[in-house]
């Protein structure tokens, strides 16, 4: 079986690898969707460096493929023949966003998605306050 966690992973932290090294225990193939996300002002050029990144963490790993993306994550699961999508939740507000979304691709698309609930270790992990911390020149 496979699926797919797609996001923007701008950056991609140690909180996404957690979910993904953890959907490989349970899936025979993790792909790593990189989209192109306008409200987060994402674009083709950076989505390709992410992708080239996220590769050099996963080499070596049949598992795991990633590819990038600028169409509906749903669309996306249906062309590749994806069973499911998989999301991390941190917190309340997390699962209130993703319930909306989720609700959409099963309605519309009959896509499932499952939730896995972030490492209680890192669940203060967040791209937004990683990309803020990198902007003022501290290390994450």
């Amino acid at each position: 079986m496979k699926v797919l966690f797609p996001g923007s992973f701008n950056p991609f932290t140690i909180g996404h690898k957690n979910i993904v090294d953890r959907a490989c225990q349970m899936f025979d193939k993790v792909v790593i969707a990189v989209g192109v996300n306008s409200e987060k002002h994402s674009d083709t050029e950076s989505s390709a460096s992410l992708v080239d990144s996220i590769k050099k963490i996963y080499n070596g790993n049949s598992k795991v493929e990633v590819i990038s993306y600028n169409t509906l994550t749903a669309q996306v699961v249906k062309e590749m023949g994806i069973d499911f999508i998989i999301r991390g939740i941190r917190n309340s507000a997390d699962l209130d966003y993703e319930n909306e979304i989720t609700r959409v691709n099963y309605t519309v698309f009959g896509v499932e998605t499952l939730y896995m609930l972030a490492d209680p270790k890192l669940k203060e992990v967040s791209s937004t306050i990683a990309r803020e911390l990198h902007k003022y020149g501290v290390e994450v």
